[in-house]
């Protein structure tokens, strides 16, 4: 593998799939030694899953409309 005059490289196909990189995902390097390993970067908790949805939802309707509905209409 080579490191394109930018600096780049290229992750290949199951090394992504393995680590779950997709594209717009963040990686941390991590130094040992003579050593460099390729990371991806841990999200910082539940909130930062519901991130990308937050804001998405376009149904208007209050709290208790929405507890009836996940409550069966009790």
């Amino acid at each position: 593998m080579r490191v394109t005059s930018k600096g780049q490289v290229t992750i290949p196909q199951h090394i992504r799939e393995k680590l779950g990189i997709a594209p717009n995902s963040e990686v941390e390097f991590l130094e040992e030694g003579d050593r460099v390993y390729l990371l991806r970067k841990r999200t910082s908790g539940r909130n930062s899953r519901f991130k990308a949805l937050r804001g998405v939802a376009t149904v208007k309707m209050t709290t208790e409309e929405i507890m009836k509905l996940t409550r069966g209409g009790e």
